[in-house]
């Protein structure tokens, strides 16, 4: 099982930055994409970025490409999303992800699942 804590949301005015973190605890060694979602109220869940494990690769959605960077700390077992240039809206929460493929932990097998955290508030105030 993996356990993941957001931290970092709050309120900020339009075109400020926010840095969201997500604190991963438990066996992570099968994860193999980590992200960031965010939902509006009233909106489905939508993606906003995401990174590969294995290549480093970053996919971001179109409407946060120049503005948002996913990054992760290996050694801190910490996904961040470094927010720039904030619009009202990209008001949501936001949620981090981590995709998990079948491979032996070495303390027992894991299979394909998705882990979510509870989600940290951002609101842009125009």
């Amino acid at each position: 099982q993996v356990q993941l804590v957001e931290s970092g949301g709050g309120l900020v005015q339009a075109r400020g930055s926010l840095r969201l973190s997500c604190a991963a605890s438990g066996d992570t060694i099968c994860i193999s994409v980590w992200g960031w979602y965010r939902q509006a109220p009233g909106n489905e869940r939508e993606l906003v970025a995401t990174i590969r494990v294995d290549n480093s690769i970053t996919n971001y959605a179109d409407s946060v490409k120049g503005r948002f960077t996913i990054s992760r700390d290996n050694a801190k077992n910490t996904l961040y999303l470094q927010m720039n240039s904030l619009k009202p809206e990209d008001t949501a929460v936001y949620y981090c992800n981590a995709e998990q493929i079948p491979c032996n932990t070495g303390r027992g097998l894991a299979y394909f699942e998705d882990f979510w955290g509870q989600g940290t508030q951002v609101t842009v105030s125009s």
